[in-house]
């Protein structure tokens, strides 16, 4: 039987600053949106621009940072996988797609220079080798 593969990476902005919450079991989990943009030409020959929004939830560890150094406005790249889960309310059967974060590498933005992915302060000869 041949195994699947579910992985999807992104980099885009935050809309808003991520949403910390833990479970009763004491796991952390992050939630925010992704803003993902994109330009193409249409038929015409003229340029668009487009933009999707993605739900985003990381665990653990990635959960604490991701609420510690990301806010709105602030890029990031992320990889992990596709998600989508249903849930019932009010006798209404409801879906949620979103994307499941292992790893988030933080970007250029607001807040960036307290960022632990911030490029460190020094010239190229405090380096050892390059």
């Amino acid at each position: 039987m041949v195994r699947g593969v579910n992985r999807i990476v992104l980099m885009g902005n935050l809309t808003a600053d991520p949403e910390l919450r833990y479970t009763p079991q004491g796991t952390a989990t992050a939630n925010f949106r992704l803003a993902v943009n994109r330009a193409y030409r249409d038929a015409g020959g003229e340029l668009k621009e487009d933009t999707q929004f993605f739900n985003v939830v990381s665990w653990g560890k990635t959960a604490e940072l991701c609420t510690q150094y990301l806010n709105k406005g602030r890029g990031v790249l992320l990889e992990g996988r596709l998600n989508i889960r249903d849930y019932e309310r009010e006798g209404e059967r409801r879906w949620v797609t979103e994307i499941v974060a292992n790893r988030v590498v933080f970007l250029g933005g607001p807040g960036d220079a307290e960022s632990p992915a911030a490029a460190p302060e020094g010239t190229a000869d405090d380096v050892p080798f390059y």
